[in-house]
Formats: structure tokens, sequence, C-alpha cells
């Protein structure tokens, strides 16, 4: 006969709300049920470890009837006796599990159970898609077999039953469909596989189910081949060992490459793949692959970093953000472990300490494979920073560089003398022995560098030259300030210190021999701060530095990020080279024409601009000025 309870917890309100409120999808439902199921599995391998009698074939069957609309998910488990289905189900918020694992704490046998959930409340949610719900239990402990029922109201019903089986029958009543949800998909095989494919897949019993499959048949076609017939068969459909619980020296590279494309739905290999098993005081198994292609998005602000989170082999999170730092982003892949403290949901995460360690630790692992990388295959650690070494640059400077000492060996530069990308490392590596700096110029591309007039006094001091082409490089360099002592030096910001002490004097006493002229040449150009006789030109007749407060790369970086519409503004400095022609040429007509002074100045503060790659600021009058000079 059967009896009535109310649950112990009371009232429906509660009920309704674990019900309704916890659980983000209704589809979640399936793998609190089986991670229960896998729980129960565990208790009776654990007590089979003394008792042979409880040993069994493990598994777990779900079974939909779409003709009375149930789905029932059974397993051969512990089971439970009276005492055990009115505490476990009928107390909301409490499972044998957590009681069970603080039994056996002290046991030399307790790494044979890794129980999944300890929370109690897994089992209600069935309640999201199933109007009532049957359970039918019988436990090795006891003689008797037990069905309790409950429509998730206030109560529930407990009776004799004739269930033969060690282990829980769960069988669902769906509810009735309604315009916002269609109850019956979770009658489907292709629904019900892929939920346990996206959730349950690496559960370590097997998870049947009746699939539809096509098998040969003893008759022949037309070309003497068997027809092949439909049948209904019982069939795993969990992976049950994930591939990252296994031995690294048991996986093969291509068995790591199609379980990333088939993972990450890309069809090309992963550039780069880090497989990974860490024990201590945090424990986590990773997985973690460098795409070949970086996804069209990678940089948009509403791109959703984050990697896979399972715990014991359950499916958590599929983006889960904490564990991959902003600059590594473009990183696919998962993190297994069983440290973690999720909340009742298993949804998130009640306590981010674990995660935070569990992210540290990985963030060195991927970034120790990329310095492996870089020393033994170089060919292949170029083509992964042609691809995502503006992350890595980023990384750098952000966060007052925080991360500058583990990032800075792993930075390629372009340079003016060598053909491939080189570390600063190699860079410091090959300076001549008098060289005091490293140097750098910004500019498009290698090829606009090279054509600054600046570039000829390093050149003819034999010294290569750092060639930035991203706007983020000048800012990684600043936060960086010097790399094994030596200090960055940009070739068009302040002095360059390469003359020698007679040629330096030599420079100073042409400049106090042409001060009124010098002293002109800036009245006729009140856009420059200030003009100087340079002591960095050798070919040139002329360039343009930028005042030590803003380079003029990081001038069209910070307005470009304004829409162009910014108000920042290097200093000009105009450098004249004293030993060029042109200057000669001034120092004549100053004699005798010194109108003519103004219309030159003009000319060569608009060539410097135009050599700097900035716009001209009159560029009509700078034509007209050219002509004019031409015919005279």
């Amino acid at each position: 006969m059967a009896q009535n309870f109310m649950f112990k917890t009371e009232t429906k309100r509660l009920l309704d709300m674990m019900i309704n409120s916890i659980y983000t999808h209704k589809e979640i439902f399936l793998r609190e049920l089986i991670s229960n199921a896998s729980d129960a599995i565990d208790k009776r391998h654990y007590l089979s470890l003394t008792d042979t009698s409880l040993q069994a074939d493990y598994q777990i069957l779900i079974e939909a009837s779409k003709e009375h609309r149930t789905l029932t998910i059974t397993d051969n488990g512990i089971g439970m006796t009276l005492e055990e289905l009115q505490n476990n189900l009928g107390t909301i918020a409490k499972s044998g599990s957590k009681e069970f694992i603080e039994q056996i704490k002290d046991d030399q046998n307790k790494d044979a159970v890794d129980i999944i959930g300890q929370f109690g409340v897994g089992f209600y949610s069935a309640f999201m898609v199933a109007k009532e719900v049957l359970v039918f239990t019988k436990s090795p402990k006891e003689n008797k077999a037990y069905l309790f029922k409950s429509e998730g109201l206030e109560s529930y019903t407990i009776e004799e039953t004739d269930y033969n089986d060690y282990g829980t029958k769960i069988v669902l009543i769906l509810r009735d469909n309604d315009d916002d949800n269609n109850y019956d998909e979770y009658l489907d095989e292709y629904k019900i596989k892929e939920l346990v494919r996206k959730y349950s897949d690496y559960v370590r019993y097997p998870i049947k189910t009746w699939v539809t499959k096509f098998v040969p048949s003893e008759e022949k076609d037309e070309n003497g081949e068997s027809k092949e017939t439909e049948e209904v068969v019982l069939d795993t459909i969990n992976s049950m060992i994930p591939i990252w619980k296994k031995a690294k020296k048991d996986v093969t590279e291509e068995e790591l490459n199609e379980f990333y494309k088939q993972k990450f739905m890309d069809w090309q290999d992963p550039l780069l793949t880090l497989f990974t098993s860490v024990e201590g005081n945090v424990t986590y198994n990773a997985l973690v692959f460098v795409p070949k292609k970086a996804p069209f998005d990678l940089n948009n602000e509403r791109y959703e970093k984050g990697i896979q989170l399972y715990t014991k082999g359950v499916f958590i999170l599929d983006k889960c953000k904490e564990l991959v730092p902003d600059y590594l982003r473009f990183i696919k892949g998962l993190v297994d472990s069983s440290d973690l403290s999720l909340n009742i949901s298993r949804e998130m995460l009640q306590d981010d300490r674990t995660l935070q360690r569990i992210a540290s630790n990985l963030e060195k692992k991927i970034l120790s494979e990329f310095t492996k990388t870089l020393k033994n295959n170089r060919e292949k650690y170029e083509e992964f920073f042609k691809t995502y070494g503006i992350n890595l640059k980023y990384g750098l400077y952000e966060n007052f560089g925080s991360k500058k000492e583990e990032l800075k060996d792993l930075i390629l530069f372009n340079t003016m003398n060598e053909d491939k990308p080189v570390t600063l490392k190699e860079y410091v590596e090959h300076m001549k022995e008098n060289q005091k700096a490293i140097y750098f110029a910004s500019g498009q591309n290698k090829e606009a560098v090279l054509n600054l007039p600046q570039v000829d006094a390093i050149k003819k001091q034999g010294y290569d030259l750092l060639i930035l082409t991203d706007y983020v490089d000048e800012f990684m360099l600043q936060v960086l300030k010097e790399y094994d002592g030596k200090e960055f030096k940009s070739i068009s910001q302040g002095d360059l210190d390469l003359l020698s002490e007679e040629e330096s004097k030599e420079v100073d006493k042409i400049k106090e021999d042409n001060k009124d002229l010098i002293a002109d040449i800036k009245a006729a150009l009140p856009e420059v701060k200030e003009v100087v006789l340079s002591k960095r030109l050798t070919d040139s007749p002329v360039c343009l530095r930028a005042g030590d407060n803003l380079s003029f790369e990081m001038e069209k970086v910070l307005n470009a990020q304004q829409n162009g519409n910014g108000t920042m503004k290097a200093e000009r400095i105009l450098e004249i080279n004293p030993n060029h022609d042109v200057f000669k040429k001034m120092e004549e007509l100053y004699k005798n024409d010194k109108a003519s002074i103004t219309e030159i100045a003009k000319v060569l503060y608009n060539q410097a601009l135009l050599l700097e790659g900035m716009p001209l600021d009159n560029p009509k009058e700078f034509a007209d000025l050219v002509t004019k000079l031409l015919v005279k």
C-alpha cells in the first residue's frame, strides 16, 4: 500500500525554485540523472571490492517510448533502501553522495570511487520536463524494492514493488507540449544521442540506448552485393574514456588532430597542441590547441574567449573565460578537474580560487610550450607568431607590463639587416661591441621605415634596427623600457648619440655660426617647436623629430582610436643636415636674399612631413613653392 509523505524541506515554493530557477537550460536534466546513475554505480563498485557478489557489468540504459511519452533511465548501481529513498529524494538538497564520501575518506580504497555530484538536487531537474516521475529502486542492503512517485508538488508516495534488480529505474512522464516547449524532442533518438555526447560523453560507464542501424542482410541486390536492412539495436552512445584521460604515450598525433577537428569544428589540423596532466596542489587534465587560422572576429570586443570545462568527465561550461587570459583568447581546448567547487546546478563555480590556480598553472604550461616550439621548431613558431603575435604583444603591454618577464623572449621583430624575424635576445647577441642601445623605428612596413632619413646614421654605424609595424609595438617597448641592460631608443626621438666627440663639436660650431639663420627658419615655421642642426643625418637634407612626450606613431594610433577626431599631437622638431648642400646653399642665400629663406624653410618642412608619412598641412602651398623655386 502506498504511503503519502510531505517533502521534508516543505512547501511547493521551495520545490518550484529547485525545479525552475536553478538550471539555465531544461536539457540539463539528462546530464543530472546520468550523473546520479554514475554515482550509484560508483558506490556499488566500491562495495564490490570487498563483496564480490555485488560485481556486475555496469551500465546506464536510456529508453524512450513515444507511444507512452516516457523517458526511462536505468542503472545497475547501489539502489536505495526505504530510509535512503526518504532521505535522498524526500529531502531537497540532500543526496547520499556527500555522506558516502565522508564515510570512506580514510579508506585505502577511496580512489576507486569517483562521485560526480554531491548536492542532491540533480534529481529534481527531472521535473523541468516531466509532469510525473516514478523511481523504482532496490538496494542490496534490503530485501524489498520500492517505488517512489511524485508530480513535483508538495508531496510524494512510496510503496513496495516487485522490482527485481539492484539499482534504480527512473521513469519520466513528459509534460504536454506548449507554445514554448516541445518536450517530445527528448524522445527522439538523435536528441538523446546529442545530449549524451554533449554533457555525458565521458562518464566512465557505458550509456546505452536503442538506435537505428543499417546492417548487411543475406539478400543480394542486382549487383550481387548484400542489401542493408534497418534494425533497432541496443548500442553504447558515449565514449567513456576521454582522450585527455589516456596516457600521453598511448595517444597519437593523428588522434589528437582528429579529436580537435571534430570537437571544435575545424577542417584543418591545429598548429600547436598541448596535452598535459597536473597533480599536486591542484589536479587537472588539459588538452589545448592553437588553431592554424585565427577566427575572423578574434580581436573583436564581442568575441567570446574561453575553453571548455569538465569535472570528472562531465561537461560543465562551453566557454570558461576565467581559464584563459585575454592575450591567449585564441586558445581552443578543455580542462577537466575534480577539484572544482561548483554551485548546485553545476553550471557555475562557487569558489574560483581553485579555478584561478588552474588558470595560472595552465598559462605557464602554454607559454612553456611556446618557448619549446620557438627553440625546437622555429619555422612553426614563426607561422604561429605571424598569426597570433599581436596577441602576445598585447599580453606584454596590458596591466602595466605584469607579464613582460614571461613574454619578452617570445616576441619576434623584423629588422633592417635580417631577412627573418629575430627575438630581442638574438638582436642583443648580434649587437656591435660599441652599440649602446637597441634602436627601433616605426612605419607602415619595412620599406617605409628604410626610406626614413634617420636610418642613414644607423646604417653608417653598421647597427641593426628593429622595425615596428604593429600599432601596439611602441607601447609595448615603453612598458619593457630595456632588455638585458640595453635601453630602447627611437631613431625619430631624442639624441641618438652616434657622433664622435669631434664630430659633435663641429656641428655645435656650425650651429653657433648660423644661429641667426636657424632663428629665422624657426620664425618661418610656427608649426615646429624647434629647429636644430642634426647629429643623426648623413645623406638626407632634413628630417622631422618628435619631442620626448609623444612619438609620431603614437600620435597616429591615439587619434585613430578616436575615429580620426583625436587632438593628440606630437611636438615637431625640424632637423637640418649641416653637411648637406641644401644647408650650404641656405647659408649663401642668407647673406644676400633673406626673404627666400622662408620659402625654402617651408619646402623643407613639408618634405620632412612626406618622408615621415604624414599629411601636409597645406598641399597647394607646397606645390606652389616648389614650382616657384623650379623656375627661379
